[in-house]
């Protein structure tokens, strides 16, 4: 069984004992998360779609960790202007492990 939750404005596919990052969550290591927006959940058998929310079905999963992803380096650039300018970003993550998947 899996199930397509959204978290942070991305879809993520979502299956029992996977471990999945997400952008970050205000929880802490090792505590529980309950995801309400799961938009599809399929099995070998059937598939059912949200409309946009699938009624009653949850996903939960623990906070593995909260970290920071790599560097991503963003280069400004003007010709003959004498621009030239260097940012840099990391994106903050938190890491789920899916323990469940329940419809009611």
């Amino acid at each position: 069984m899996y199930a397509i939750i959204r978290s942070g404005g991305h879809q993520y596919r979502a299956e029992v004992g996977k471990v999945i990052d997400v952008e970050k969550l205000p929880y802490g290591v090792d505590d529980t998360v309950e995801i309400a927006d799961v938009l599809l959940i399929g099995d070998a058998d059937n598939t059912v779609i949200g409309q946009p929310l699938v009624e009653g079905a949850t996903v939960k999963a623990t906070v593995i960790e909260q970290f920071r992803g790599e560097k991503i380096m963003i280069f400004h650039y003007r010709q003959r202007n004498n621009l030239r300018k260097w940012n840099g970003h990391r994106q903050y993550y938190t890491r789920l492990r899916i323990d469940e998947i329940s419809v009611k």
